[in-house]
């Protein structure tokens, strides 16, 4: 079914918004026009609100510092197509909006039918550039506190569906202080990180991702965390929302490794994802960080069928049993990784994924469980190459 298309026009002149309601929704009933007053200083209010596809504005031209302002929205914005109307605007005006994400500019008073074939464009575009839009599962990997082995999950669940479903995956790795995922599954050193992809945001697609990526397998690339923490300032919640943008669109799967920190640009990370993987440990001091890590997770508008539990090296007959853990933390856990101590190191020594050395270990079995799981009632096929392994394990 066709997305309605939805088209916001800010302007104090309410002639003038009711005759571009009248013609634009008048020639497709499909489209849903509404009007606000106001000018630029309402843009991201009105956005964030009603999530339109295009923005026709009026009250700007005059004041070309206010291209600031388009500047910002344009990067936290980067799907919504600005419009803009204009009496006697200047060639600077022009350039600098141009220069500033506006797909047009029209003059006043308007041509109704300028109007029309610019919507017409625009519209075009989105229709097909639609079939790209949110194809990935994404899935963000959160550790309860450090050591919790989030990371080495994380990167060895990509290889996982890479190479059992012949699936496309993205690992991002958003632990921007403390960031180390490529080095669990390969030993090349990463050209590009995610602060050089963010310092090029403008310029981003599919070809520069890819390039910046430590490319693990033909099917399989790893963006490589910021180098220091200085780096790490740079990287903002916009970065994020369009590298996101841009990973969902080319990708099967996007798996994100977040570390244990929640922030601005976490959290920004965390809107995309289908399922949020808390990964805790059965000891006390895990246990009780995880509570606390659920808790703010819930504050934040997560619900419980979007967080789910992963309990590493687990063993039966601790002191803190699963059961335990599953009361006190209120939810059941989706999966326990069984402790395999020697196996696990040498994939995290060497750099290699654990299912290429150790194919039968239980740890690896477990994570091919979880991959299965994650493709039921997707596209994938589900009596491929991974279900036939898991039944002749």
């Amino acid at each position: 079914m066709a997305t309605k298309m939805k088209i916001i026009v800010i302007s104090p002149n309410k002639a003038l918004k009711d005759k571009i309601r009248q013609d634009v929704q008048g020639i497709d009933a499909a489209r849903q026009v509404l009007l606000f007053d106001g000018g630029i200083e309402n843009i991201e209010l009105v956005a964030n609100q009603e999530h339109p596809d295009i923005i026709i504005m009026e009250g700007m031209c005059q004041d070309i510092r206010k291209f600031k302002v388009l500047e910002q929205f344009n990067q936290q914005h980067p799907d919504v197509a600005l419009v803009i109307l204009c009496e006697n605007a200047s060639s600077e005006f022009l350039m600098e909006a141009m220069r500033n994400g506006v797909k047009d500019v029209l003059h006043l008073p308007l041509v109704m039918s300028e109007l029309q074939l610019t919507v017409n464009r625009i519209e075009a575009k989105l229709k097909k550039a639609d079939p790209m839009q949110k194809m990935a599962k994404v899935i963000a990997f959160v550790a309860s506190k450090g050591g919790s082995g989030a990371t080495f999950l994380a990167c060895n669940l990509g290889y996982v569906l890479a190479v059992a479903n012949e699936a496309k995956v993205a690992l991002l790795d958003l632990n921007l202080q403390f960031g180390d995922a490529a080095l669990f599954v390969s030993d090349a050193v990463p050209v590009n990180t995610l602060a050089d992809v963010a310092a090029n945001i403008s310029r981003l697609d599919a070809s520069l991702l890819t390039s910046s990526m430590v490319q693990v397998l033909p099917n399989f690339g790893v963006l490589a965390a910021p180098e220091d923490a200085e780096h790490a300032q740079d990287v903002k919640p916009e970065h994020i929302e369009a590298l996101l943008k841009l990973t969902e669109a080319h990708y099967d799967y996007v798996i994100m490794d977040i570390g244990s920190t929640l922030n601005a640009t976490s959290v920004k990370a965390l809107d995309h994802a289908d399922l949020i993987f808390v990964v805790l440990q059965e000891t006390l001091p895990f246990v009780r960080d995880s509570k606390r890590l659920i808790y703010a997770l819930q504050s934040l508008g997560y619900t419980k069928d979007k967080v789910h539990l992963i309990l590493n090296r687990y063993e039966k007959g601790g002191d803190i049993r699963l059961e335990d853990v599953e009361a006190t933390l209120g939810t059941k856990v989706y999966k326990t990784i069984p402790n395999s101590y020697d196996a696990v190191s040498t994939s995290v020594n060497q750099g290699v994924p654990i299912m290429k050395i150790a194919k039968h270990d239980p740890v690896t079995k477990a994570l091919q469980e979880v991959a299965l799981k994650l493709t039921e009632g997707s596209q994938t096929k589900k009596n491929g190459w991974l279900a036939g392994l898991l039944h002749h394990a």
